[in-house]
């Protein structure tokens, strides 16, 4: 649905994106992760038309960005971080506007009602926007980048300003509008990202430096394949067994945790998932699994892990160069 390819952007002197490449498939969420001022907005700004690219070319619904603008601003809606609201008017007035503005073909009043239904701003729809605290302009926008029912949606903080209760009913709704829609979705939330985002893509100083499940990134840097596994049996004889299954080359007892139910530490052999082996093993003795999780890095550990590797290496190369230049 979405193809970025070799895109770049320079102010200047100063590099903002380096020859970014990624592509996001139809019915997809993905989360765009990166620290202040890595180039998150301005990729989707370049996205949506609102920035011209350095080099490069991205396509949305197989439209270039440059060559038809027009046609890829149909199909999509943006939140942007700072919500593009007129405080003068009306919730009603300003979606009236915007309908018109971005001349939507649904019917009028059950098209805005359905979406109003969605953001939780019906008690509103009357008030002026100037009045209405930020949990609410941050609903009233993403209620405008709704409008048209647009398949790809762009998501710059949608839950910044809201309270836990508004938050979680945000994600639910992201949640439910991946099931139809594209969705690139921008947060300093990890924990959000994880709830909602099937595939997170991390740049960090305008490069892209990781793409994929957050489980594949736990493990590609963990490096292991550790399971945490609650199985309730005998312990000495779940132990015995899981011992000798041949791909596990370390097996731990943490303690019995419930009353007749035990914890395990289980390592898989490089490269192997020791989850289907487990799985396998508890149902030929008819012991049940209470609960299996990765003891791999957290979204935050690989966050934390790969942006603070790139800046090492870019700050390493900057010294070299300035080196050979003084030699």
């Amino acid at each position: 649905m979405i193809e970025v390819k070799n895109l770049s952007k320079r102010y200047g002197q100063n590099v903002a994106l380096d020859n970014i490449n990624f592509s996001v498939e139809k019915g997809t969420v993905v989360g765009f992760l990166g620290p202040n001022g890595a180039g998150k907005s301005t990729t989707m700004n370049i996205i949506t038309g609102y920035l011209s690219a350095s080099a490069g070319s991205i396509t949305v619904g197989g439209y270039n960005t440059l060559d038809n603008p027009n046609e890829v601003k149909k199909l999509i809606g943006y939140l942007p971080e700072q919500p593009p609201l007129y405080p003068d008017m009306t919730v009603k007035e300003y979606l009236n506007f915007m309908y018109d503005l971005k001349k939507v073909a649904l019917p009028r009043k059950e098209h805005l009602e359905k979406i109003c239904g969605l953001t939780k701003i019906t008690d509103v729809y009357g008030r002026l926007i100037h009045n209405l605290s930020k949990g609410y302009k941050q609903r009233v926008g993403l209620a405008q980048a709704l409008l048209g029912n647009p398949p790809v949606l762009i998501l710059d903080e949608p839950t910044v300003g809201l309270d836990p209760k508004q938050i979680i009913e945000i994600r639910n709704l992201i949640h439910n509008l991946g099931k139809n829609h594209t969705i690139i979705l921008s947060s300093h939330i990890l924990p959000e990202i994880q709830a909602v985002c099937e595939r997170i893509i991390i740049i960090n100083r305008g490069k892209l430096v990781a793409d994929g499940t957050p489980e594949s990134l736990s493990r590609s840097l963990s490096g292991d394949s550790r399971i945490t596994v609650r199985i309730e049996g005998g312990e000495n004889e779940v132990s015995k067994a899981l011992r000798g299954v041949p791909d596990f080359v370390s097996v731990r007892t943490l303690g019995e945790k419930e009353p007749g139910v035990f914890e395990y530490s289980v390592e898989a052999c490089e490269g192997c998932d020791p989850r289907r082996a487990l799985f396998r093993l508890a149902a030929e003795n008819n012991w049940p699994i209470l609960e299996m999780h990765s003891a791999g890095l957290s979204l935050e550990d690989v966050f934390l892990r790969l942006t603070a590797a790139a800046y090492i290496e870019d700050n390493t190369g900057e010294e070299a160069r300035k080196e050979s230049e003084t030699a």
